[in-house]
Order: structure tokens, then C-alpha cells, then sequence
């Protein structure tokens, strides 16, 4: 009865070495991180057969038990003594071991003494003759699974063996469990600890019992500074009321709270953030949130469960994108869209309280010439300080607009009368004209004022601008620097205009129009290596006009394609010239207008120009805006592919403002792109990151075009675009517009110096 108590005996399974809970990635299994990721599955590994080692003397008692085994499907190996034992299992991995006691070398008990020592994994069924009571437990107590007596039955040993791999199967089994549990824990705490989101639990009373790391890098407190805390102490207290409705949510699944935004306190203000925040409450069979009565079968609310995701600089993009839609980018003043919102709210309230207001139409005087002398940074500058003045003889219900380039439009709601609009706006121009210092420079400014009242010059707000439209047209034709109330005496703006395009056809006939040209520098060397033509408008009155005086008119009556012949014409002979003096081959890029592309005979006119004087058609360079390329994208390229073939080069100008697409990229035969100078103007540093400007380049060179950046001003922005493989560079840093004879002088200048290296 011993005996068989004895061999019935199953002994308790240690749970394994308590393992260290660390989230380290590098301790977490491939296989069950691809599983858990949903790149792979933990599938149930094939149970391969059994291995069996049988250790005894009697070489008769072996043959007969590897026979016994091995109709059973048992990997069975079999040596003769206890040393021949060890050695086999220092080689090899088995599953059982038969094990006689008495050995001629040693005996039995120092095998498994050695086994236990070396921490092999393996069962022990002791076979033996010996029928003392103590050889028994002393097996046992070495860690043998059971103990049978020679001679054993065979279906007797059978059971024995097949149940002990029966154990050791399922202990195996459990121990892989527990190994994959163990690395899924540690995989979801590394996941939580790493995450970007802000991860935390509350207790019943809202007080802080979890918090992921990631609260230290977000709000600046340490974990230990939360755990225990109410989680007012991070709302922001006009939020207070909204995280008590988020923050105790009690819901569960879709019906809990999920995206509420929460602005939440950091240790210092710096650390203040916005969030998003997604709160769940969780049931018990996923998180425990809820613990379960089990007298009543009630459910007991125990805490909640939350993530809370950054969206600050979302946010600020979010605010910045919405200022940007009402509000100018130079001056931050409200924008035409929003200037006519309040301008409508105001007559309004004019009709209701049968009061007067005001509308100004404010013109700057010769701005342009500003722009186009001391460059568009200058001129900027000079916005917002036209801005500031103005803005200083206002009171708090007026508003000021920034309409146009060098249009400013003033709201006056609570004017009393025509004389205090008047007053306003003589002090307005007593402002603008002090002295301006602006990058470097000192600018005397003046304007043209025109000005609207309601109800007795319109009362509604189209009619209002466009009488204070005609007031401020005629201030200009009047000499300017001056203001004047709308009058029903003075030409309206349909006047205003014809009298404007009368002075282009005038210009055109007497030869007011010429040519400049703005040189194209290899900033490696500092060479000019082209041009670009610009026309300008020599007025007799208003000085030197730029192309946007002119083109919009000669659109409206039908000029565009005669100036365009005569700018294409005038180009190609100056270049001719050049040549003829044996200047450097330069390259002569011209803008090309949509409604002189769209004629039948385009390319015709274009190669003609370039044969009757004499030029490689390499040497001439049209410049297109991505506008043309969308109008009839399919005859823009059949033309422009033929001049291509022909040898004519192909800009598309102002990259990135327009419809900038990959497809007409691909379809029009392009040797350049000009890099916007609204994105060069986002150069401030020549070590900072631009990806505008970083993503055309990179573009031009995946495409093999020659990439030229315009409107360079700085000697940071000339280096940022060299370093970047942009060496083609036009702008005021180098080279302003001028005529024709002074770049020739340019271009001596330079062929001297280089006979002179």
C-alpha cells in the first residue's frame, strides 16, 4: 500500500521564477509582439513524440523495455551506467527518464542528484528492485515523479509513463501561458508608458490612481505629484464644468463621452496644453471598472478610464488658418470679407437708430514705386506702419480694413456727420504724411482719401463702396494726397476707367511703354546668366508704372496680344544687341499672358521673332503661370511642345501659388521652375527647415528641371537656397530692374573682369 501510495504520489508543480515587470521592449517575445500587432498569430505548437531515456545495467531489461516503447511511437534511448546517463543528458533534451536505482558505476540517486542540479527539465519514473521503503523516498524527495518495482507490469509502466508526459505536457503548456501572458503585460505597459496620449485612471471620487509618463513631458508634474489628487487641479478653471461631465462619466460604450475638449493646466503657463479627450468607462470584463455584488448582482462604479490626446498645435494652426481667412497677413487687419460683414451689421443698425456713419476708401500714393525701389520687404514694413498710424486716430467701434496691396478701407459707425468725416480723414493724411523710417530708409507717404456717408450717398453697402470708390479716383486724378466726399457731379467709376484704358491706348501710340530687365545671378560665382523682361509704363503723370497697371487694362480692350508682340519683339532685339557687342550669352526669359498663348498662331509669332533676329532658340525662355495650364491644358502643351522642339525654353512661374499639379508637370515639356517669392519671403534663417521651398527643389531636381528662386532680398535667403540646389537666384540682393543699356553695362563690367582673372 506504501509503495502504490507512493507511485500515485504527483507531486505540487513550482509556478516558475517570478519574472521582472519591466516594459523594455527588448524583453518582449517577436512572436507574440507580431501576434499582438496583428503581424503574425500564436498558433498551438505540434506536440512532437516523446522522448524517453532508460538507464539500466541489464542489458536484457533494456531490449525488452526500448521493444515495449517503441510500438508505442516513444523516442526511446537506452545506456547501461550512471555516467553514460549524465552525459546524455548534458547532450540532449528528454522528456522522461527511466532510471534503475543500483548501477554498476553509481547510484541512481546521484543521476537525478546531477539532474536537479543542472535545473534539467525532465520527469524521473524510478525502476527498481529494491523494496526498501526509504530507496522510495529517497527518489522522491529528489524530485523522481514516481517509483515502480522490478519486475513492473508492462501496461502498469504504460500508464505510468503516459501519464507523467500527460503532466509534463500540461505543465509545459501552462508555463508557455504564463510566459505569454507575462510578455503581453509587459507589451501593454510598454505601449502605455510610450504612448504620445496621456493615459490615466480615476478612483470613484475622480482622484488620480494611474498616470502614464507621458504626463511629465506634457504638463511638467511628475506621476508621484498626481496619484491621489482630484483632477481639478489640471482643468483650467473656465473648463471646470465640462470636466465634471466628462471627467465622472459613468457610461459605457458608445454612449460614453469621447472627443470633449479640455484645456488642461501645466506645472508652469508654458506648460498649458489643449486636449481632446476620450473617456471610457469600462465594464469588468475588460478593465474592472465596475466590480460585480454577488449577493445583489449589481454592478458598482469603481473609477474611470481616460486618454488625453495633444491638439494644442492643432489648435493654434486651427486659430491661425481662421484668422488668415478674415484677416489681412501683413497688417493683421479684418480682410475685405470681413470689412463687408461689419459694414453690413452697421447699416443695420444705421437704418434702425436713423444715424449717419462713414465709409473710406483709402489709396497709398506711389506705393508701388515703394515695392518696386526698395522691395517688397521694405514695403511691407511700411503696411503696418501705415496701419498703426491710421489705427491711432480711431476709436474702438471703427474698423479698419486692408483691402488691396495699396487700398485701405475704413468702417466709421458712429460718425455724427460729413464734417467729422472730413476731419477724420484730413487728420488721417496729416499722419501718413511725417517721415517713415522703414529698413533703412526714409519714406514720405502720402494718400488719396474717398469718402461715403449713409444714408445720403447709399445705404446699402455696394453703393456705399463704390461711391466712395468714385470720391477717391477723383482725389487721384485731382493730384492726390488729398480726400473728397462722394459728389453726384464727379465721374462715376465706369468713367474712371474708361478714362484709364483712353491713357493706355494713348501710351501705346506715343511709346510710353518699355522694357527692364531684372538679371538671373549663378550665385556660385555671382555671374548674371540671364534676364527677365518686365514691362513698366513710363506715364507722364504718375511716373514709372509696373506690369499690373498695365496688363488688367489692356485685357479689358484688347491690347494684350499687341503689347505681348511688341514686349516679345523689343526683348529679342535687345538681346540681339547685346550679343552684337559681344557680350555674354545670356539666357532672355519673357512672361507670357493666357489670352496671347491661346492664339492660333502663337508659336508661329514666337519663332519668328527668334529667326528675324538671329537668336539660338535655346537662348529665349517663356514664362508661363501655372494658371495657363488648367485653362486648355491640351492645346497649352501641343504649343508649347512644338516650340520646345524647336529648342524654345519653358519656366512655369510663381510655383506653388496656383494649381500646382503634378499631371501638367508631366504633360508640359517645363526646363524650370521659379520658386514664388511668398515662399522665399518664409526664408529667415539660412539654417532653419522651409519644406515649401525644400519640397520644390526637390521636386525640380526629381524632375530634371533648373530651379530659380525669385524675389531673393537677403543674403540668408541666397544662402539657404544655394545649400539647398537652388543656385539660380533674381531679387533685389543682387540686382534691382533696370534698362536695357544698364545691364549691358552690367554685362561688360562683367566679360572685363573675367579677362581680367
Amino acid at each position: 500500500m506504501a509503495q502504490r501510495r507512493l507511485r500515485n504520489r504527483i507531486p505540487h508543480l513550482s509556478a516558475g521564477t517570478e519574472r521582472d515587470d519591466m516594459s523594455d521592449p527588448a524583453q518582449i517575445d517577436p512572436t507574440l509582439l507580431g501576434a499582438l500587432l496583428g503581424q503574425g498569430s500564436v498558433t498551438p505548437m505540434a506536440v512532437p513524440p516523446a522522448r524517453l531515456l532508460l538507464v539500466d545495467d541489464e542489458p536484457v531489461m533494456r531490449h525488452s523495455l526500448q521493444r515495449l516503447f517503441a510500438k508505442h511511437d516513444y523516442l526511446i534511448e537506452s545506456v547501461g551506467s550512471g555516467q553514460a546517463a549524465i552525459e546524455r543528458l548534458d547532450q540532449q533534451q528528454f522528456d522522461l527518464m527511466l532510471l534503475d536505482l543500483h548501477l554498476a558505476d553509481m547510484h541512481g540517486l546521484d543521476v537525478l542528484r546531477h539532474a536537479k542540479r543542472r535545473g534539467i527539465d525532465l520527469l524521473t519514473i524510478v525502476v527498481s528492485g529494491d523494496n526498501e521503503i526509504d530507496s522510495a523516498i529517497g527518489a522522491l524527495r529528489q524530485g523522481a515523479y514516481g517509483f515502480l518495482r522490478k519486475p513492473a507490469e508492462p501496461d502498469e509502466l504504460l500508464a505510468g509513463v503516459t501519464n507523467a508526459l500527460a503532466l509534463q505536457r500540461e505543465r509545459r503548456e501552462n508555463e508557455r501561458m504564463r510566459d505569454r501572458l507575462a510578455q503581453s503585460e509587459r507589451l501593454y505597459r510598454y505601449l502605455v508608458e510610450q504612448s504620445p496620449d496621456f493615459i490615466y485612471t480615476l478612483d470613484q471620487e475622480g482622484r488620480f490612481n494611474f498616470v502614464n509618463q507621458r504626463v511629465e513631458s506634457l504638463l511638467g508634474y511628475r506621476r508621484e505629484d498626481l496619484i491621489g489628487k482630484h483632477y481639478s487641479v489640471l482643468v483650467h478653471p473656465e473648463d471646470l464644468a465640462r470636466a465634471r461631465h466628462v471627467l465622472d462619466e459613468r457610461r459605457t460604450g458608445d454612449r460614453a463621452s469621447r472627443n470633449v475638449e479640455l484645456r488642461l493646466r501645466g506645472r508652469t503657463p508654458e506648460d498649458s496644453h489643449h486636449f481632446e479627450v476620450n473617456l471610457v468607462t469600462l465594464s469588468v470584463n475588460a478593465f474592472g471598472v465596475y466590480s460585480q455584488d454577488g449577493e445583489a448582482g449589481q454592478r458598482e462604479f469603481v473609477g474611470t478610464y481616460g486618454i488625453a490626446r495633444d491638439i494644442s498645435e492643432r489648435r493654434k494652426a486651427e486659430a491661425m488658418a481662421a484668422f488668415h481667412a478674415l484677416y489681412d497677413r501683413v497688417t493683421e487687419l479684418p480682410n475685405r470679407e470681413l470689412f463687408h460683414d461689419r459694414l453690413e451689421f452697421a447699416l443695420i443698425q444705421s437704418r434702425r437708430q436713423r444715424a449717419p456713419l462713414a465709409v473710406m476708401l483709402i489709396d497709398l500714393d506711389r506705393f508701388k514705386w515703394v515695392n518696386d525701389s526698395l522691395g517688397h520687404l521694405v514695403g511691407d514694413d511700411l503696411l503696418r506702419v501705415v496701419a498703426q498710424r491710421i489705427a491711432g486716430c480711431l476709436d474702438g467701434s471703427d474698423t479698419l480694413a486692408r483691402l488691396d496691396a495699396d487700398e485701405f478701407a475704413l468702417l466709421s459707425p458712429h460718425i455724427p456727420d460729413a464734417a467729422a468725416a472730413k476731419a477724420l480723414a484730413k487728420r488721417i493724411l496729416g499722419v501718413l504724411g511725417a517721415p517713415c523710417e522703414v529698413g533703412g530708409h526714409e519714406v514720405f507717404l502720402t494718400a488719396s482719401i474717398g469718402i461715403a456717408m449713409s444714408p445720403e450717398d447709399g445705404n446699402d453697402a455696394q453703393k456705399l463702396m463704390r461711391n466712395a470708390d468714385v470720391a477717391l479716383h477723383y482725389v487721384k486724378q485731382g493730384g492726390k494726397n488729398n480726400y473728397a466726399r462722394y459728389a453726384s457731379r464727379m465721374p462715376d467709376l465706369s468713367s474712371v476707367k474708361h478714362g484709364q484704358q483712353a491713357e493706355l491706348r494713348r501710351a501705346v501710340r506715343k511709346g510710353e511703354l518699355v522694357l527692364y530687365y531684372q538679371p538671373q545671378v549663378d550665385a556660385n560665382n555671382g555671374d548674371i546668366v540671364g534676364v527677365e523682361a518686365l514691362m513698366r509704363w513710363q506715364h507722364p503723370r504718375d511716373g514709372l508704372r509696373g506690369a499690373g497697371d498695365i496688363f488688367p487694362l489692356a485685357e479689358e480692350i484688347g491690347l494684350v496680344c499687341q503689347l505681348s508682340d511688341w514686349l516679345l519683339e523689343t526683348a529679342c532685339a535687345d538681346l540681339r544687341a547685346w550679343l552684337d557687342r559681344g557680350l555674354a550669352r545670356i539666357s532672355m526669359a519673357v512672361n507670357i499672358s493666357p489670352h496671347y498663348l491661346d492664339q492660333d498662331d502663337f508659336v508661329e509669332r514666337v519663332l519668328a521673332a527668334v529667326t528675324r533676329h538671329g537668336l539660338a532658340p535655346e537662348s529665349l525662355k517663356l514664362e508661363i503661370t501655372e494658371g495657363i495650364a488648367i485653362r486648355n491644358v491640351d492645346d497649352a502643351a501641343g504649343k508649347l511642345s512644338r516650340l520646345a522642339a524647336a529648342g524654345v525654353r519653358l519656366a512655369i512661374d510663381d510655383f506653388g501659388t496656383g494649381y500646382s499639379s503634378l499631371a501638367y508637370l508631366q504633360m508640359l515639356p517645363l526646363h524650370t521652375l521659379k520658386i514664388d517669392k511668398a515662399f522665399v519671403n518664409e526664408i529667415h534663417d539660412d539654417s532653419q527647415r522651409v519644406p515649401v521651398v525644400q519640397a520644390i527643389i526637390a521636386l525640380a531636381r526629381g524632375l530634371g528641371l533648373e530651379v530659380v528662386g525669385e524675389g531673393v532680398e537677403r543674403e540668408e535667403q541666397a544662402r539657404f537656397l544655394l545649400r539647398n540646389g537652388c543656385h539660380i537666384i533674381q531679387g533685389f540682393l543682387y540686382h534691382r530692374p533696370q534698362p536695357a543699356a544698364a545691364v549691358a553695362a552690367l554685362l561688360a563690367a562683367q566679360a572685363h573682369q573675367a579677362q581680367q582673372a
